[in-house]
């Protein structure tokens, strides 16, 4: 009986071995057995691997990409510009044993060496690089980080800055600065507008002084223009080159018949009265038009009021005259 517990118990000591002795490592990681405190000489594969129990310790190492991100550092740049800058770090272990052995934690120091690089790209940069040229910088922080980080066993894949915090004075005067560009650019593109409708107009304004029935033309298809938008009223210009017509071909007779009416007029609307200067008076002003048709319709007044006085037609019936006196006494 006592035999049987002792076969019961290496069984159990045997079952406990060779369970402390089976690892399994997945696909994306590497084993690395310390025997004795020293490191073998291949890291174990993925799969089911046999150590020595109570001899051998394995260390798994991830092989993925590793994402980190770098936390927000602030900086002066080269134009003495205060800015606030994060960004992200992907990299992953090409070497397992290099990673646990000669470093003690490979992600502290790949965040740390990250961090300091960071602070280094944002002195040597300008404010514009950091705004717009961002490929290059990351570029450049990826080779600072990954200069000391192969010899950790540890490969930078590639590392993004983030985002670009500035000052909230900065902001307003680059703001200030783009709404003075484009209003720089607006005036450029008016300016450059108004001078090639002018150099148009010019064009056809000769045109027009050669063919003068073409202003006409577009004079009445402005007109047609402006009705088809259904208003109710209509402005019509009248050209200048018509009055100069008009004015060309005024007949001279008619001109000189009509100053010669307001002429007379002018002499019989004098009252009776006062005698009338032979040579007129320099210092009156000339008489406008207005005032001869005023004087003509007084004259006019006058004429009609003597044809139709009885005083001065007949004398009154109840008054003697001297002519039947006479008669009156001969007889």
């Amino acid at each position: 009986m006592f035999i049987l517990y002792i076969i019961f118990g290496l069984i159990l000591v045997g079952a406990i071995g060779l369970g402390n002795s089976l690892r399994i490592v997945k696909q994306y990681e590497r084993g690395v057995v310390f025997r004795l405190g020293r490191v073998t000489s291949e890291p174990k594969q993925p799969g089911m691997t046999a150590i020595v129990p109570f001899v051998d310790k394995l260390e798994k190492v991830n092989l993925q990409i590793v994402t980190m991100p770098i936390p927000a550092q602030d900086g002066i740049t080269r134009d003495n510009v205060t800015v606030r800058v994060d960004a992200v770090i992907y990299f992953k272990v090409v070497d397992s044993r290099k990673a646990i052995v000669d470093v003690e934690d490979y992600q502290l120091a790949v965040s740390q060496v990250a961090q300091t690089s960071l602070r280094s790209i944002i002195g040597q940069s300008e404010l514009d690089d950091l705004l717009t040229n961002r490929e290059r910088l990351n570029q450049g922080l990826a080779i600072m980080i990954d200069s000391p980080a192969v010899d950790w066993g540890v490969h930078i894949d590639r590392v993004e800055i983030k985002d670009v915090a500035l000052p909230e004075t900065m902001k307003r005067s680059m703001s200030r600065q783009a709404e003075a560009e484009r209003e720089r650019r607006s005036r450029v593109i008016i300016a450059d507008g108004e001078l090639q409708a002018s150099n148009k107009l010019a064009q056809a304004a000769e045109k027009m002084a050669d063919t003068p029935s073409a202003l006409q033309l577009r004079l009445l298809q402005t007109i047609v223009e402006v009705a088809a938008e259904r208003n109710s009223t209509l402005v019509l210009p009248f050209p200048v080159e018509l009055l100069r017509f008009l004015e060309g071909n005024t007949p001279k007779d008619s001109a000189a018949a009509d100053s010669a009416a307001n002429a007379s007029s002018s002499d019989a609307d004098a009252p009776a009265d006062t005698a009338p200067s032979d040579a007129p008076d320099e210092g009156d002003p000339a008489l406008t038009s207005a005032d001869l048709d005023e004087m003509m319709r007084a004259l006019a007044a006058s004429v009609k009021l003597t044809e139709t006085d009885p005083a001065e037609e007949s004398p009154p019936t109840n008054a003697p005259s001297e002519e039947g006196t006479d008669e009156g006494g001969r007889v």
